[in-house]
């Protein structure tokens, strides 16, 4: 978000939900470290006090919802309207505002994204460090932000996911790439964005033991939404191979099926 107009964004993605027949779900976040110094400031953004852009990036999103909710965000041509009279965007999406989810790095950013009325979108590494392991970092994450939704009031139910790295080994080639990416190395800790951050471990093994180790993990537990990371770098046949390889040997296992039918790409709890 700190890089993007809140209500341009809002425009283009109603107008995708409308061409998508309300498919559209929409993941945002303050956005990751980068490269340039500042980078948002190029765009013409400015956030004087918050050096990672967080502050601007709150605001804009919350421009943004007000925009995708329908609000009336700007003033009109009183010539036109009369005098007072404001303009929502178009077009507008029904029902857009409830699949749009926060990237959150953390149990308060959790929180807050409750206190938004948004979704929770969790990655595989959290700026936290306390010790525990990533799934129960994760898990109390999860369940702050339930509780902060249930304290603001919204009148509807809201979705959590969490992102893993799940690899089952099946064929040779498999075991190339990730075989040595053993779970049994558990999570890392490490300084991302000048934070010690957990980050969550790479879940690479045979579809039996992939199996009891994703039933052990709180946060895939607690949460309705499972994102597999791929490694786009491999390639697009590699890639629907992982896909294919977890839809059939591992999420039957789980409980796990498709809502929608064709060529497999993800899998809801």
């Amino acid at each position: 978000m700190r890089y993007e107009n809140p209500l341009y964004l809002a425009e283009e993605s109603a107008a995708l939900d409308l061409l998508s027949d309300g498919r559209v779900a929409i993941g945002v976040s303050r956005g990751s470290p980068e490269p340039a110094e500042r980078g948002w400031e190029a765009f013409g953004y400015l956030d004087a006090e918050d050096a990672k852009g967080a502050t601007i990036a709150r605001a804009k999103f919350g421009k943004f919802m007000d925009a995708v909710r329908g609000e009336k965000v700007a003033p009109a041509d009183p010539a036109q309207y009369g005098p007072g009279a404001r303009l929502a965007i178009e077009p507008f999406a029904p029902g857009l505002d409830k699949r749009i989810w926060w990237g959150a790095g953390t149990a308060a950013t959790g929180e807050w994204a409750a206190a938004q009325g948004v979704n929770l979108m969790s990655s595989t590494l959290l700026t936290e460090a306390s010790g525990e392991s990533f799934g129960d970092l994760q898990r109390a994450q999860i369940d702050r932000f339930r509780d902060a939704w249930q304290e603001a009031g919204h009148d509807w139910a809201p979705r959590v996911s969490v992102s893993r790295s799940i690899f089952p080994i099946t064929t040779d080639l498999d075991d190339l790439y990730f075989g040595r990416r053993s779970s049994a190395d558990g999570d890392q800790i490490g300084i991302i964005d000048d934070m010690r951050s957990t980050f969550g471990k790479t879940y690479a093994a045979a579809p039996d033991v992939l199996i009891d180790q994703l039933k052990a993990d709180p946060a895939i537990e607690a949460a309705d939404t499972v994102m597999l990371t791929i490694p786009s770098q491999i390639g697009v046949d590699y890639n629907l191979h992982v896909l294919q390889s977890f839809a059939e040997h591992v999420a039957p296992a789980l409980g796990w099926k498709p809502n929608w039918e064709g060529p497999v790409t993800g899998y809801p709890i």
